[in-house]
C-alpha cells in the first residue's frame, strides 16, 4: 500500500500532549493559545492514556456561579458534569482509553474507526504505543482536494498498467472534479468489475461511472467469483 493510501499521509505529527499531573490553568491556555479543541494526555513513556477537550473544560465555567453540588435527585449527567467541573488536573478532566490507530492503517479504516468510535479524532501510533499524531476527520477530507490529472494518472497507472497489465488503448478513463469514468471493452467481466473497483480506491476518488463492457462471463452469478479460479 503506498504512503499516500495511510494515516501517516494526514496525521498531524508532533502534536501537543500534557502530562496527567498538568493543571487546569495550563491545559485552558494550551487549548486557546494553540487554536486547538483537545490535547492528548501521555505517560512518561509517551503512550496516549486520554484525551482532555474544550467541553471538558466547559463544565468547571458552568458551575462557577454555583458551585454547590446538585441534588442527589439530579440526573446522573448533570452530577458527572459537576464531578467533571471540580477537577484540577489532566488525569481527573481525561477521558480515559482513548480511540487509537496506526500509522500505517489505511484511509478507509481510519474513517471507520471515527464513525464506529463517535469520535473527532483518532490518537496515531507507532509499533511501541507511543503518540506520534493526530488524524481528525478533516483529515481524511484531504485526498479529495487532488487534481483530476493526479487522479487520471493513477487509475491508468496503479489500476490499469500495473495491476491489470492492460494495454493504455484498452479502457479510456475521464476525471471530472474526483468522478472517474470508464469506458471500453474487455476481455472478461472479472477485469472490468477488478478495474471499477480498484479505481474506486484510487485517493481522491469521489465517484466511478462503470461504462465497460465484457465479451466474455467468467463471473459466477451465484457465488461471485470467476469461474477461472477454480
Amino acid at each position: 500500500m503506498r504512503r499516500d493510501e495511510t494515516v501517516q499521509a494526514v496525521m498531524s505529527r508532533d502534536p501537543i500532549t500534557v502530562g496527567a499531573g498538568t493543571p487546569f490553568k495550563d491545559i485552558a491556555t494550551l487549548l486557546a493559545t494553540n487554536a486547538i479543541s483537545a490535547v492528548p494526555v501521555v505517560d512518561p513513556t509517551g503512550a496516549p492514556i486520554g484525551v482532555v477537550s474544550e467541553a471538558d473544560l466547559v463544565a468547571k465555567a458552568r458551575y462557577q456561579d454555583h458551585p454547590d453540588p446538585p441534588s442527589r435527585f439530579a440526573a446522573p449527567r448533570r452530577r458527572r458534569d459537576w464531578e467533571k467541573a471540580q477537577a484540577l488536573t489532566a488525569a481527573e478532566l481525561m477521558t480515559p482509553d482513548p480511540v487509537v490507530i496506526g500509522a500505517d492503517a489505511p484511509l478507509p479504516q481510519a474513517a471507520r474507526e471515527l464513525v464506529k468510535a463517535g469520535v473527532r479524532r483518532l490518537l496515531v501510533v507507532d509499533d511501541t504505543g507511543r503518540l506520534v499524531g493526530i488524524v481528525a476527520r478533516r483529515d481524511l477530507l484531504r485526498p479529495f482536494a487532488r487534481d483530476d490529472e493526479q487522479i487520471l494518472d493513477d487509475v491508468r497507472g496503479e489500476v490499469l498498467d500495473r495491476a491489470l497489465w492492460l494495454e493504455p488503448s484498452a479502457i479510456q478513463v475521464e476525471v471530472t472534479d474526483g468522478v472517474v469514468t470508464l469506458t471500453g471493452r474487455l476481455q472478461r467481466r472479472s477485469q472490468a468489475e477488478i478495474a471499477a473497483r480498484l479505481s474506486h480506491a484510487v485517493p481522491g476518488v469521489v465517484a466511478v461511472r462503470d461504462g465497460l463492457s465484457y465479451e466474455l462471463d467468467d463471473i459466477d452469478a451465484d457465488l461471485g467469483t470467476s469461474n477461472l479460479l477454480h
